[in-house]
């Protein structure tokens, strides 16, 4: 099955037998939370995004978008749509390699300077283009325009689970009915986990087809 906003908020009450108003004004919370956790604790293939965008001459720094969360790469097309892909390093051995922000050129390092803002290096001497591919925070269910998200589709059971662990928190529910539901959320988020980093990761060409070892 899957959840929209309205019946994952119904599951939660019912599951927790809890309609209390303090309780259910903070389900939006509890429920935004859970995401969280399980967008930090698994690599989904659906989370990755790519987007352009064009250096300033002579400004050492790039925005971040607003949902980024970590990069896979960050890559430099020059005129002929050839992609130089930069290396990822600390800021300090950016302001280490590079003291004089005059120092200009194509850029070769980037690094992330803040949650806002990449600096690269060197200094870019004109408006090159750039393609950024990262990891992204998808739009909560809670704030979505159809009370949907890949989550509550795709990953219902790890949803409910999650949800329900940060409801008993709140409620500072009886800890072996907290403790069955992390179990079920643990259990549920090694099959999201085994689907996206090992099935998602693998073909049968190089592979060969998925065996049960007996």
């Amino acid at each position: 099955m899957s959840w929209t906003f309205t019946t994952l908020k119904s599951a939660i009450q019912d599951y927790t037998e809890n309609t209390e108003t303090s309780f259910v004004s903070n389900l939006t919370n509890i429920i935004v939370q859970a995401e969280n956790r399980i967008i930090k604790s698994v690599e989904l293939p659906e989370f990755r995004k790519n987007v352009t965008a064009s250096l300033t001459s002579g400004n050492s720094y790039l925005a971040a978008p607003s949902d980024y969360l970590y990069p896979y790469s960050l890559a430099v097309i020059d005129s002929d749509s050839n992609y130089n892909y930069l290396l990822n390093k600390d800021v300090n051995f950016i302001r280490e390699a590079f003291p004089a922000s005059a120092t200009t050129g194509v850029p070769k390092y980037y690094g992330q300077f803040d949650d806002d803002f990449f600096i690269v290096a060197p200094t870019p001497s004109s408006g090159f283009d750039v393609e950024l591919h990262y990891f992204y925070i998808p739009q909560s269910i809670t704030a979505s325009s159809d009370g949907t998200s890949w989550l509550g589709t795709n990953a219902s059971e790890v949803l409910l689970y999650a949800s329900l662990v940060e409801a008993y928190t709140f409620m500072k529910g009886e800890p072996d009915i907290m403790s069955n539901y992390e179990n079920r959320f643990k259990e549920a988020l090694g099959r999201l986990t085994l689907e996206s980093d090992s099935y998602n990761r693998k073909d049968a060409y190089r592979s060969g087809q998925r065996r049960l070892n007996a």
